[in-house]
Parts: structure tokens; C-alpha cells; sequence
């Protein structure tokens, strides 16, 4: 590895009961995750690096490029033959992009995650007091107190009907409600 080396820390971590390299760099607060170790977990496959060399190549096609995804570095990592080898890496983002290219039993969970949180954050462009209450919800669950949120919510006014959605603001995202993600999936419209 070039100079990075000294400002990056290898943590692995589990998934499933199988091991995922993963790289912290230190100067960008950034982590990097193994792509074959994600491939692995998610396929199963006996050849986890021929399966990501093959979708790669799919995903450059598709892309008209040489690299499917410019976020993807080269890191070298301890293998299992305890040397130290140059393997793709790609950060959260990235990996998210990549697992919707999987076809996997293992990926379909993380793919409906995919699609509540991006529907989810639709709404609130529509309607920002929704991400408000997402927010106040967050910190309730890391047990913030009442008022250590009220410090960092803006005053608002009470609740009334969205003008985009009619929906009350505040309805919180993932609860059921006609215009939840959730009903949505169920409905079939997803």
C-alpha cells in the first residue's frame, strides 16, 4: 500500500457469521469494505472473486467503462493465506450500488431496505417536516433526552395536513400509514 498505509486501521467485521475485511482511513474518517467478502456473504458462491470479476465486467458494460464504479480502490488486505493482497474496496455507497447487482436470496433483504429508505427520504423532499420527525425518532431510540433534542429541533408549529401528500406531518416514516413504505411494498405497487 502506498503512504495510506500508516493512516488506515484494518478492523474486521462479521456479517452473518462470516468475516468482511474492512479498512478505516484515518484522514478521510472513511471505511472500506472488502467487495469479495461482501460477494461472498451474499452468494454463497465457492468462487466469490470469479462471480465479482464476472459482474464487474457486466457492470463496466452496462456502464459504457473500463470501471463500473469510480469508487472502487485497490487496499491490500491480509488473505487467507495470511499474505498481504491487493483487493477491491469500496465504500458503503458504493457496496449498496453493487448489491442491487446481486441475485441473491441473501441481498433481497438489504434491496427492500433500499428501496423503504429511498422511498422514505422521497416523502421528505416532499414534505420536510417528515425528516424532522425521523430525526426526533433517532435520537429518542439513542436516548437522548427531551431536551437535548429540543435544542437542536427548530420550533414549529402544530401539525397539520401535508399540502402534497394530505397526509398528517406528523405521521412517522415506516409506521403504516396509507402513504408508508410498507403498504406500499404490500400493495404490490413496489
Amino acid at each position: 500500500m502506498s503512504h495510506r498505509s500508516l493512516l488506515m486501521k484494518i478492523l474486521p467485521t462479521e456479517f452473518d457469521g462470516q468475516s468482511i475485511r474492512r479498512v478505516f482511513d484515518q484522514d478521510a474518517e472513511t471505511w472500506w469494505f472488502s467487495v469479495v467478502d461482501v460477494v461472498q456473504v451474499l452468494t454463497g458462491s465457492k468462487s466469490a472473486k470469479r462471480y465479482w470479476s464476472d459482474l464487474k465486467r457486466k457492470l463496466a458494460q452496462e456502464a459504457g467503462t473500463g470501471q463500473p464504479y469510480e469508487q472502487i480502490v485497490q487496499l491490500k488486505l491480509t488473505a487467507t493465506d495470511g499474505k498481504q493482497r491487493e483487493t477491491d474496496c469500496a465504500q458503503a455507497a458504493t457496496l449498496l450500488r453493487i448489491v442491487q447487482s446481486i441475485t441473491s436470496p441473501k441481498a433481497e433483504p438489504i434491496k427492500l431496505w433500499l428501496a423503504k429508505v429511498g422511498y422514505e427520504r422521497m416523502q421528505e423532499m416532499a414534505d420536510p417536516a417528515l425528516s424532522l420527525n425521523r430525526a426526533r425518532d433517532t435520537w429518542q431510540q439513542h436516548g437522548r433526552s427531551e431536551k437535548w433534542i429540543a435544542q437542536r429541533m427548530p420550533a414549529r408549529k402544530p401539525a397539520t395536513n401535508s399540502p402534497t401528500t394530505g397526509a398528517s406531518t406528523t405521521s412517522r416514516p415506516g409506521k403504516s400509514s396509507p402513504s408508508s413504505p410498507t403498504s406500499f411494498i404490500r400493495s404490490g405497487l413496489a
